[in-house]
């Protein structure tokens, strides 16, 4: 009995002929199902999303790259030991931040080509200021000593 209402149901398929009516349904709910899928579980973003987050991404490189040029001057400065000491005293990083910031080290030079679209807000200058000054922490103050033996040292090499 299984077997010829299986047979019966594979002769049904085989022999089924869809209407339009039925086809296009068909291809209206798969269009439907699959544009819900990719934007939910697909990854799939609108247009302006994506700008969004190119324009974001620039910004976070910009921030970077402002907070390693700061590093880098902040530990050129003659009097740098002193104002790592200073800094490492503080204890929270927006005051950190600020101190940063109001030093100079962390304000970056704006281009003026005409490529550049893109101005420097005075909130990236900040987050540039909060990155170089969370890096400053983690570096270590020198001893006397040892940077008088490195400042020799490239004196010697010069």
């Amino acid at each position: 009995m299984q077997q010829r209402q299986n047979r019966s149901q594979l002769q049904w398929f085989d022999q089924y002929r869809a209407s339009k009516t039925v086809l296009f349904w068909a291809c209206a709910g798969s269009v439907i199902v699959a544009t819900a899928v990719g934007f939910s579980w697909g990854g799939w973003v609108t247009g302006g999303t994506a700008r969004e987050m190119a324009e974001q991404s620039a910004a976070q490189a910009r921030q970077e790259l402002a907070a390693v040029v700061c590093v880098d001057r902040f530990m050129a400065a003659p009097d740098m030991p002193a104002q790592l000491t200073a800094l490492k005293g503080m204890e929270r990083s927006y005051q950190r931040g600020k101190f940063v910031e109001d030093g100079g080290w962390a304000i970056m030079a704006v281009s003026s080509d005409a490529e550049s679209t893109t101005p420097v807000s005075s909130s990236d200058h900040r987050k540039a200021a909060v990155l170089c000054a969370e890096e400053l922490a983690k570096q270590e103050i020198p001893a006397a000593g040892r940077a008088e033996q490195i400042n020799d040292e490239t004196t010697v090499a010069q």
